[in-house]
């Protein structure tokens, strides 16, 4: 594994690898008076952010410095980027610098696959436009395996805006791929014209769709999209579509309730919900770490822990 672009292109081994090195650094790192690991002293890691995202960005770079690499991060914003340099213009600069690892999110889908042509380091896909999220998926997974005990034969229902959302996408490769059944629910208005394809069962009845499952992942609802029509009103989208304290008796007694985050409180989840002991959304935060040393570790010292 040179680059981490896609859970579509993660074999289970490789996703489990992930999974069972992101237990190591969890356990390596918890308790230590300081939480560093040496593994990737003298490493440079390049966070190479075209879209805001501070949550995902200082996720990475927490990452990166409790393995002891270097991390620089670049604002594509306030940077040539934004006087007129292209991608490719960004790319021989950081291959001159040696970036050992770039870290990329874009607006355009299949960004960091064309980085992965003039870069010698490896490639993080951090969110390519609507299409994929590889490391949100591995920490939703690793934290369903830590809550629900195995993956295998769970089902999953995530719920909203799967139109646009990359973390549904790279939610239903890999955890389909590890044997999970996977439920999107959702206005027909917000669901792919191709979804006939993808490894899922598909709801348009929340309450229906609730029965079983043991979790439960809200995605959140960027409001214009309501101005481009996609829903009538936030009401609407709340009363149809929201986890409310009603739908959480639904779920069977076991069942967990994910967002990658942000939220909309009182649209897709109510607070109420989101503060119960049954949501992993702080967790999620936490996991995120450990996941993102677990793939930097592995594409920089080429699987060391196999």
């Amino acid at each position: 594994m040179k680059h981490l672009l896609t859970t579509k292109e993660l074999t289970r081994d490789e996703a489990e690898l992930i999974l069972d090195v992101t237990e190591q650094m969890a356990e390596a790192v918890t308790g230590r008076e300081v939480p560093k690991l040496p593994a990737l002293r003298g490493r440079t890691v390049v966070n190479l952010f075209f879209e805001d995202s501070t949550r995902t960005r200082t996720s990475f770079e927490t990452a990166a410095k409790r393995l002891s690499a270097d991390v620089v991060n670049f604002a594509a914003k306030t940077s040539s980027i934004s006087k007129g340099e292209s991608l490719r213009d960004t790319a021989l600069t950081l291959q001159a610098m040696g970036a050992d690892a770039v870290v990329i999110r874009h607006p355009a889908a299949g960004a960091p696959q064309r980085l992965t042509e003039w870069i010698d380091g490896a490639v993080l896909n951090a969110g390519d436009g609507t299409h994929a999220h590889p490391t949100q998926a591995l920490l939703d997974a690793y934290t369903m395996k830590r809550r629900l005990g195995a993956i295998e034969g769970r089902t999953v229902a995530i719920v909203g805006d799967i139109l646009h959302s990359r973390v549904a996408r790279s939610n239903v490769w890999l955890l389909s791929k590890l044997g999970a059944n996977v439920r999107l629910v959702g206005p027909p208005t917000l669901l792919p014209k191709d979804i006939d394809e993808w490894p899922v069962e598909v709801g348009y009845d929340l309450d229906a769709s609730l029965k079983g499952v043991d979790a439960v992942m809200m995605l959140r609802v960027q409001r214009e999209r309501m101005h481009a029509a996609f829903f009538p009103t936030a009401n609407e989208y709340a009363r149809l579509y929201g986890l409310d304290e009603r739908r959480l008796r639904l779920l069977p007694d076991h069942a967990i309730v994910m967002h990658p985050g942000p939220m909309n409180r009182g649209m897709e989840i109510a607070a109420t919900v989101a503060d119960s002991p049954r949501a992993t959304i702080t967790e999620q935060v936490t996991n995120g770490v450990w996941v993102r040393m677990a793939v930097l570790y592995l594409l920089l010292t080429n699987g060391a822990s196999r």
